[in-house]
């Protein structure tokens, strides 16, 4: 497993940007995926933002065309870019890894199945207000 340690959440109004990054620390498996995850209070975890080693990428419907998920393979780390913020987006925003040397393992990270990830980090809280 990796160790995944989240920053840059903070406060800020509707319509304004922020951007998280996450650095992940160990080796993953050549075929992985690394994620966005958020969970609003009274809410479920949520997926984001997905991208996987050959660099596709996916975003749930309510972030898309406004969130952005890069990863930088050189710095070990995973960043999501996020636009146009709305309150809705209030949430504790979790990165999340697992290493799929199983196809089926990697079908279901890319689909942003929270149950397919070994490794999260603790977290960071984005605020929104109207």
């Amino acid at each position: 497993q990796v160790q995944l340690m989240e920053s840059g959440g903070g406060s800020v109004q509707a319509g304004g940007s922020l951007r998280l990054s996450c650095t992940v620390s160990g080796v993953l498996y050549r075929r992985h995926c690394l994620a966005w995850f958020r969970q609003a209070p009274g809410k479920e975890r949520e997926g984001v933002a997905v991208v996987d080693n050959y660099g596709d990428k996916s975003y749930s419907a309510s972030v898309e065309d406004r969130f952005s998920i890069s990863e930088d393979k050189e710095k070990g780390t995973v960043l999501l870019q996020m636009n146009k913020l709305k309150p809705d987006d209030t949430a504790m925003y979790f990165c999340a890894a697992v290493g799929a040397p199983d196809p089926s393992v990697f079908d279901r990270c890319r689909e942003l199945r929270s149950s397919a990830y070994g490794s999260w980090g603790q977290g960071t809280q984005v605020t929104v207000s109207p």
